[in-house]
Order: structure tokens, then sequence, then C-alpha cells
């Protein structure tokens, strides 16, 4: 009877290293969580152009019948620096209309500094300073980006 107690938390113990091995290897990246947006209207956006060199965007505006890419970005965020290049040389082909999102800066003027260092993409830009438009579009990171449709939804 007492062996029984000692095995008892070894098998739990055995048990749930087996489901973590499990959840680890199973091939499946972490990153590549799909959004909960794909095929639905995106979300509002309701907030004012970053600065007075770049006009901002609304929900309107995505739906204005051409595909429009909306990235969320900041300077503070390496990966948003590491990804610039790829967005300059994506706004450089036609027919591509990329939106940005400057996202919960830290210091005003640093989302501008940041596009003077790196280059603008950006036909257009917003800034959500206090992350709110950014929960709505479930972003838990930086750098984000969706593809929104011609008719405002979220492929």
């Amino acid at each position: 009877m007492k062996r029984w107690i000692y095995a008892v938390p070894a098998i739990g113990f055995l048990a749930l290293a087996v489901v973590l091995f499990q959840g680890l290897f199973s091939g499946r990246a972490p990153d590549l969580l799909p959004s909960a947006l794909i095929n639905k209207p995106a979300p509002d956006i309701g907030l004012e152009a970053m600065d007075d060199v770049t006009p901002g965007f609304t929900r309107a505006d995505l739906a204005s019948g051409r595909v429009t890419v909306v990235n969320f970005f900041a300077s503070w965020c390496v990966p948003c620096r590491m990804e610039s290049a790829q967005l300059m040389a994506l706004s450089k082909m036609p027919g591509i209309t990329i939106y940005g999102i400057d996202y919960e800066e830290r210091q005003p003027g640093a989302g501008r500094a940041f596009l003077n260092e790196e280059g603008n993409p950006f036909s257009r830009i917003v800034a959500d300073t206090h992350g709110k438009v950014g929960i709505n579009w479930g972003v838990y990171g930086v750098p984000e980006t969706y593809v929104v449709d011609g008719k405002g939804i979220v492929r």
C-alpha cells in the first residue's frame, strides 16, 4: 500500500512530462497563430494622423475597392527595423497600398524619426499611442501585418 503512495506522484509527473514534450515537439509553430479577424470586417480605426506629414486613414478607406496592407509598427521594435526593407520594396510594387499604424510610441516624434531613418513605405499613417486600436485588431506584438480586401474584409 505504501508503494502506491510513492508511485502516484511519479506517474503524475511522467504524464505531465509526456504532455509537455508533445506540445514542444508537435511541429506547430507558435508564432503562426491565425488571426481571429480573418474573413471579418476590419475593426474601426478612429485615430488621428501620426503627424502633419502623412495623412491618416479610417475604416472607410480600407473599403475603397483596392487591396490594402495594414502594418502595425513602432520605433522601439527591433523586428520592425528588420522588416522595413521588405515593406519599402513592397510599397514600390504597382497596385500595392500600405497603411501604417504607429503603435504605442513612448516618445513624441519617435515614429517620424524611425521612418526618416528606415524609409517610409506607408501612404497613410495613424498613431495608436495607447494601443486601443491594436487590441481591437488582435495585435499581441509588433510588427503585425494584415491584408484587407477592397471591401474592407481582413484576409
